[in-house]
């Protein structure tokens, strides 16, 4: 399982699923959108985060807990 997290400089919500993340021992990556604006054409977000799972962009803005457990199968 691929999982990538769109972020923005200073991103509260960001840093709240990386927490969550950590917390479940999954592992992720982190794509500056700022200094990747291309990977908007890919995955066309209004609000940081964009949470990518497995190559389709599965959530916008932080979701629960529960629905990111829900999501990664956990």
């Amino acid at each position: 399982m691929k999982v990538q997290i769109l972020t923005t400089p200073g991103c509260s919500g960001c840093a709240k699923v990386e927490k969550m993340l950590d917390g479940m021992k999954v592992k992720y990556e982190l794509i500056d959108i700022t200094k990747n604006p291309t990977i908007l054409q890919k995955y066309p977000i209004m609000a940081a985060p964009g949470i990518v799972i497995d190559g389709a962009l599965e959530f916008t803005g932080v979701p629960s807990e529960k629905e990111l457990k829900r999501k990664l199968g956990k």
